[in-house]
């Protein structure tokens, strides 16, 4: 019975994606290339056991990968620092539906952020779920009609297919939401909800979305978000007000901060779903970069093989010389060894400070 109930709702969702997504050329310009390495083989999954879309990656404080995977069912596998398979989280979890990403916080809790079921679960450590933002859909209600416009206003506790969470040194919890919202939520610690910016309804001024996608958050509390649709990268401060935006570095798929005294920024131009017409001559690459935009590099390639990228959907830079990305379509997960950038950082021309 399970089975039968996600396969609509999995083929729902690939239906309601926007084809607006269009891939768009970095206009950066004279940026360095950062030369690398991808691990062959680095994932040990046991015999029978495979990866559908590698939706999210994250690392905990022990090296261990999480991989939070799409295929007959969504899944949540952690390897050790070795890239050996430990166990599965969460298996036959009620939020689990539809993969969209996976964090660890700084008390190694992992979170996944399920866009199936409209939910950010917390489990801790040892796998028991200890929070749950959002609410998903009872399934006796069958599927959930769309809205006639305009759409409903964007709730403070249910979600609208969310795309990822991060949090800042206070614990407060950061929600991007998503694709049927266009919004960043910001709950405190305890999940209660505090303010929002963006709305129900998408938009391409500032302080509006269009599909945040990935969201992050430096030592300071301000909060970087993927702002796809329409691409770029918008960065606010703790509060919410917006104080930047990185428009020179393409669509803007997913953003990484490193940890640590000096924090790094990575977002990935990633090529779009279907490899449309000549999408690979101007996207797969990731921009290594500083928190106020300087540009430091850049690395990657479209391509199937591996070493190359095929649709980025997320990464983990927990050390900013070692980068694990998640692929849709290859299917695959790598482990990236980073060389030193050569060459004159890139310094930012398009901010908007407010």
């Amino acid at each position: 019975m399970r089975r039968s109930l996600v396969m609509p709702l999995a083929a729902l969702l690939a239906l309601s994606v926007s084809p607006a997504f269009a891939q768009v050329k970095a206009t950066a310009q004279n940026v360095p290339e950062i030369q690398y390495d991808s691990v062959p083989n680095f994932f040990k999954l046991p015999p029978g056991l495979y990866l559908g879309e590698a939706i999210g990656i994250a690392t905990n404080s022990k090296g261990h990968v999480f991989v939070y995977t799409r295929s007959a069912n969504t899944r949540l596998f952690e390897f050790d620092q070795n890239g050996v398979y430990v166990r599965e989280v969460g298996e036959g979890a009620y939020n689990f539906e539809f993969a969209h990403s996976v964090r660890e916080d700084k008390d190694d809790n992992i979170w996944v952020v399920d866009e199936g079921t409209n939910t950010v679960t917390r489990f801790n450590p040892e796998g028991h779920i200890t929070m749950v933002l959002g609410r998903r859909p009872p399934a006796v209600l069958g599927m959930p009609a769309a809205p006639p416009p305009p759409p409903p206003p964007a709730a403070k506790y249910t979600f609208g297919r969310p795309t990822d969470v991060a949090w800042d040194p206070q614990g407060n919890i950061f929600v991007s939401d998503g694709y049927v919202n266009h919004r960043v939520v910001k709950f405190d610690k305890n999940g209660r909800f505090v303010k929002m910016v963006g709305s129900e309804r998408a938009g391409g001024e500032p302080s509006q979305f269009s599909t945040p996608h990935g969201i992050a958050v430096d030592n300071n509390g301000n909060v970087y978000v993927a702002d796809r649709g329409n691409n770029r990268m918008q960065v606010f401060d703790n509060n919410l007000v917006l104080r930047n935006i990185y428009d020179n570095i393409g669509v803007s798929w997913t953003v990484c901060i490193s940890p640590g005294p000096h924090q790094y920024l990575f977002s990935s131009n990633s090529n779009p779903n279907g490899n449309t017409p000549g999408s690979w001559d101007i996207t797969g690459e990731i921009y290594k970069m500083e928190l106020d935009g300087t540009i430091i590099g850049k690395f990657g390639h479209a391509s199937k093989q591996l070493g190359g990228f095929q649709v980025v959907h997320m990464m983990d830079c927990r050390n900013p010389d070692q980068i694990f990305v998640a692929e849709i379509e290859s299917w695959r997960a790598q482990k990236l060894l980073l060389k030193p950038a050569t060459g004159t950082p890139v310094r930012p021309t398009t901010t908007a400070a407010r």
